[in-house]
């Protein structure tokens, strides 16, 4: 079973009003159980409106979001457990620090799900190690520390709740390349270690492709597609069209192959690409 689904979700702002907007309208989609999913879409696309649904911070005009098969708003009692059970990290999450210790910080989460202390000691230092947080740092205030260092703190508060489904909205945005690929690796670290659904949102196309396995792409308010990576940047001349750019290793790829240099593939990692061209040339050598 999909952790998330949703049937027919339609949100429209300000109704009534000279500004109604549609900014969702009318998705249907099933999340992959386990797996770790990019969203991507250009601004204005509807996916920061969409995935402020799946925990409840904002509620449907019309259709479901349904958690385990259940709709998250038949009790708005419940919406509470929903947000323990699906994190949601916003953009600059280093904003929102505020207690007296990193320490402190990252058990927020969980002492408000009434976990004992032995376990809330035990997700803030499995999850400080997952986000490369050193144990000195535990008793030192959050607001010392680098940026670098406070996003990931920022991040290891909602990452420590051990969420079904954690959405993390660019989580690498305003760092430098170095600053993204130690963001995401600390991310997979995570996924490893507890094996529970990501889906994060952002606005490179490199990042999402050595990260995600599938990719979720919005346009205008529907869901333009939710595919395997492989699939969605077979589509390259579809998400151009939407405003969408692509790995720039694929473009280099895509136009080998008008060239009459087709690798049978599609390569959308740098990776990847250099294991293809290696292999063309040990062939070559063994013939």
């Amino acid at each position: 079973m999909a952790v998330v689904e949703t049937e027919e979700l339609t949100y429209t702002y300000s109704i009534g009003t000279p500004f109604e907007k549609t900014a969702v309208d009318h998705v249907t989609l099933s999340l992959r159980d386990g797996g770790i999913t990019g969203v991507m879409g250009h601004t204005g696309s509807g996916k920061s409106t969409l995935i402020q649904h799946f925990n409840g911070l904002i509620r449907p005009t019309s259709g479901r979001v349904l958690l385990d098969g259940k709709d998250i708003w038949e009790d708005k009692k419940n919406i509470r457990d929903v947000r323990f059970r699906v994190g949601l990290v916003f953009q600059y999450p280093e904003y929102q620090l505020f207690e007296e210790t990193v320490y402190d910080d990252i058990a927020f989460g969980p002492k408000n799900m009434g976990l004992d202390e032995s376990e809330i000691k035990r997700r803030i230092m499995d999850t400080a190690n997952d986000i490369g947080l050193p144990e000195e740092l535990m008793k030192r205030s959050p607001f010392e520390l680098s940026g670098g260092q406070k996003r990931r703190v920022a991040i290891a508060g909602v990452m420590a709740m051990e969420p079904e489904l954690l959405i993390l909205d660019e989580p690498t945005a305003g760092l430098d390349p170095a600053g993204r690929d130690m963001i995401l690796e600390h991310i997979k670290n995570y996924h490893r270690r507890t094996k529970n659904t990501i889906l994060i949102v952002s606005h490179s196309m490199e990042d999402i492709a050595g990260f995600a396995d599938s990719i979720l792409v919005m346009n205008k308010g529907r869901l333009f597609c939710y595919d395997d990576t492989v699939n969605v940047f077979a589509r390259l001349e579809e998400l151009t069209r939407i405003g969408l750019d692509v790995p720039q290793i694929t473009k280099v790829f895509d136009s080998l192959k008008h060239h009459g240099i087709d690798f049978g593939k599609q390569v959308y990692t740098v990776e990847y690409a250099k294991k293809l061209i290696l292999q063309r040339l040990a062939e070559k050598e063994g013939l």
